[in-house]
């Protein structure tokens, strides 16, 4: 009787586990937390970007606390972060930068202009040649602005409420990247 409940004890630790801590998608681990400065950010959801039916990179998103509201996310300027985790070499630094430019237009409602120059500086960050296994950090950090990392190392830093609101809504807007990613960032 002893060892039925240890096993059911065990069996809930276990599940509580996996479901509060990282994630596996795609062969990529996704860490359970991430720092913003100071600030430990909790992963809220994470998925798959694909194109032509071939995965090109996991995204999570991670907040203070939980959320499934998008809008909420993409206007708060509070300490947050999305990371990519590039799966495939099929993402160049051409395509990469296009598609990026195509989010930004999207997030805007085709009026990235108030924020060009933020976008020419973070467009920078993909002339690097990016190769499978390669993370990029987008951290928000209120104060600072959006952080900018490759493979963990701090490229540049954005500011601007503007831009980040924009920058999120790439993944998080009416019209993302991809809609699928999208909820499974929201942890939908």
């Amino acid at each position: 009787m002893v060892s039925k409940k240890l096993f059911v004890v065990l069996v809930a630790v276990f599940i509580t586990y996996s479901q509060v801590y990282a994630k596996e998608i795609s062969g990529v681990t996704m860490p359970d937390t991430v720092m913003a400065g100071q600030t430990k950010l909790i992963l809220n959801g994470a998925g798959i970007r694909t194109k032509f039916f071939m995965n090109m990179y996991v995204g999570g998103l991670y907040l203070l606390q939980k959320s499934n509201d998008a809008l909420k996310v993409i206007e708060a300027d509070e300490p947050m972060a999305i990371r990519l985790h590039i799966v495939s070499s099929m993402i160049t630094s051409e395509r990469m930068e296009t598609a990026t430019r195509e989010g930004f237009e999207n997030a805007t409602n085709n009026n990235s202009a108030p924020i060009k120059t933020q976008i020419e500086r973070f467009i920078t960050v993909f002339k690097d040649k990016i190769q499978e296994n390669d993370t990029y950090d987008f951290i928000n950090v209120p104060g600072k602005g959006v952080e900018i990392y490759k493979n963990g190392k701090l490229n540049t830093s954005i500011e601007g409420v503007s831009f980040k609101q924009a920058l999120f809504g790439i993944w998080l807007c009416d019209k993302p990247a991809q809609k699928s990613l999208k909820e499974e960032m929201l942890g939908k």
